[in-house]
């Protein structure tokens, strides 16, 4: 039977996939994470010395947590046990720890327990390893993808040391490139072109395992030439891949970061980084509904009475995109998110119910002033409420002087309307109120 791969196994031959047939074995095969692996890295010195402590690896996927929990185990001579967040409940989490103890008992053997997505262990799970992590019978390594201090009880991550691994670079997948062309069993044989590995690594989106199995993919798609030689050009690698990978999760760390990067540059008056992060959060799958409740508390916050306006159109574009929904929303919360980024700026609103709170809070509650109590009955008009009270549309200007403010508090000043767009009208008129009530 012809094979795409001369050299290749035959069919009764099982391969594993490409990515795990040269997964590297050793510190120095591993690619990235120089910072924790590379010389004077804390994890390689930990494993030289053959004792590790318990951690949680945080990172993308596809850049190497598995792998070097692996190699950390292997140079320390540990035990080596892995399980999985979906299938181990807590009675498989007990049977592997009353193993790792008599292990340890019998042969004062250290095992490693690597738990990948820990984040999906519920507190049951977690809270079962608390005291095995804190008296030494196993090393626990947890990878994950989300933020642990979101995902993770807080017992277990005191006991833990916290290390981030970032995305692989362009430096990183050539290394990784290079050693799959030139060192698996299969690939090493055939004589392989790549058109654009700039695309390849693009679609690879910083993730080794994605590029692997990705590169396998286009090899399958791809006819040998009449030398025998494989040609894989960017057709086939856009046709393996099928569209670029987005990392997101709406639930985790990418979903905080990023909303938290698109408010910040509304905020801060960036209208091209505001749609940038925009398109980044709703290519990832983000709820468009999600992003117009925030633009409309952005804009009572940061920018409030300077532009009034700002408001009604965030409302009116969370009610647009409940109407006409994906992917036509998407030109409506741009509209809104530039415009929002361009008005003018005010926080002072947001500032003057904190300040309020903060009286209320921390004050006695004072009583309300007699002349703006309500007198709806005989008594209580008797006993001076609602006596004084000056109506302020009985005057030409509709203003009267008149005390609205405990006794305490009468000259405490809330709002403080900024001096940027329509606030600066409104602090001009306030100002020239503030004096009257002064007299």
């Amino acid at each position: 039977m012809d094979t795409l791969f001369p050299h290749e196994p035959t069919s009764e031959t099982i391969l594993p996939p490409l990515a795990e047939r040269i997964r590297p074995t050793t510190l120095d095969e591993f690619v990235g994470q120089e910072h924790l692996v590379g010389p004077n890295g804390p994890l390689r010195r930990f494993a030289e010395q053959g004792q590790l402590p318990s951690m949680i690896f945080w990172g993308p996927p596809g850049v190497g947590k598995t792998t070097l929990a692996r190699i950390l185990a292997s140079m320390c001579s540990a035990e080596f046990n892995q399980l999985s967040a979906i299938d181990s409940g807590v009675k498989d989490v007990r049977e592997l720890l009353n193993r790792a103890a008599k292990r340890r008992s019998a042969k004062n053997q250290q095992t490693i327990v690597f738990i990948d997505e820990i984040h999906r262990f519920n507190k049951a799970q977690q809270d079962a390893l608390l005291h095995a992590v804190e008296d030494g019978t196993i090393t626990l390594i947890g990878a994950t993808t989300e933020n642990p201090s979101f995902e993770v009880i807080a017992p277990l991550l005191s006991r833990c040391q916290i290390y981030v691994l970032t995305p692989l670079t362009k430096h990183h997948l050539t290394a990784v490139l290079t050693r799959a062309l030139t060192t698996d069993i299969i690939l090493s044989q055939q004589r392989i072109t790549i058109e654009d590995q700039d695309t390849l690594f693009f679609l690879s989106g910083g993730d080794a395992r994605k590029l692997l199995n990705g590169l396998e993919t286009a090899l399958r798609l791809t006819h040998p030439t009449p030398d025998g030689s494989l040609q894989i050009t960017r057709q086939i690698l856009e046709t393996a891949f099928q569209k670029k990978y987005a990392f997101y999760d709406k639930k985790g760390e990418q979903h905080y970061d990023l909303i938290s990067a698109f408010i910040k540059s509304v905020r801060g008056s960036d209208p091209d980084a505001a749609v940038y992060w925009l398109a980044r959060m709703l290519e990832g799958g983000e709820d468009p509904l999600f992003i117009a409740r925030r633009m409309i508390i952005l804009a009572s916050e940061d920018i409030g009475n300077a532009d009034p306006y700002a408001l009604t159109l965030a409302v009116s574009c969370f009610r647009a995109c409940e109407m006409v929904g994906m992917p036509e929303a998407r030109i409506i919360l741009a509209q809104t998110a530039t415009y929002l980024a361009s008005a003018p700026k005010s926080n002072a609103a947001y500032l003057a119910i904190e300040e309020a709170f903060h009286d209320v809070r921390t004050k006695p509650q004072y009583p309300v002033p007699l002349h703006i109590r309500n007198a709806p009955t005989q008594l209580m008009k008797e006993l001076g409420y609602s006596e004084g009270y000056k109506y302020p549309h009985d005057n030409e200007s509709h203003f009267i002087e008149q005390q609205y403010l405990p006794d305490e508090l009468k000259t405490t000043l809330y709002y403080k309307p900024s001096q940027n767009g329509r606030e600066k009208e409104i602090r001009i008129r306030l100002n020239s109120l503030w004096k009257l009530k002064q007299r």
